[in-house]
């Protein structure tokens, strides 16, 4: 069980807790997550070539919403695919200020710390990564 897994079920037991809402978003915005992507195959096939050199995520449908898988270990992404696959490793927060709606998160699919992420939330978490980058700012100005 991971830090994240942790904080998970703490928030879970007590969903009102702003501390373990608190503790759980730091985390998750503060950790390194594993994307699974296309390759340039793959990404014909389904019809979502990128440009050269272009990176393109694994998104899943899943009851009409388009979920971008996230697993916060290599180990479980390969798990939940049931063989090795390509992945990036991308922070947290670059997730947070990056994902457009109506896009939805799925982190840690097939393990009992699964959680999705509405669109909402991400555009939440979003907010706070801009406030955070907006005070960062303010102070490297000020010092």
């Amino acid at each position: 069980m991971t830090e994240l897994d942790r904080a998970f079920e703490t928030l879970r037991q007590d969903m009102g807790d702003a501390r373990s809402q608190s503790k759980f978003y730091d985390l998750f915005l503060n950790a390194t997550f594993f994307v699974p992507t296309l390759d340039r195959e793959e990404a014909k096939e389904a019809g979502a070539e990128g440009a050269e050199g272009e990176v393109l995520p694994l998104v899943i449908e899943a009851e009409g919403n388009d979920y971008l898988m996230l697993f916060d270990s290599e180990e479980r992404l390969h798990d939940w695919a049931q063989e090795k696959v390509k992945s990036v490793k991308v922070p947290g927060h670059v997730l947070a200020a990056t994902t457009q709606p109506p896009l939805h998160w799925a982190l840690n699919a097939g393990t009992p710390h699964a959680k999705q992420f509405l669109p909402d939330e991400i555009a939440w978490l979003r907010d706070v990564v801009e406030r955070c980058k907006a005070e960062a700012e303010k102070g490297t100005e000020e010092g």
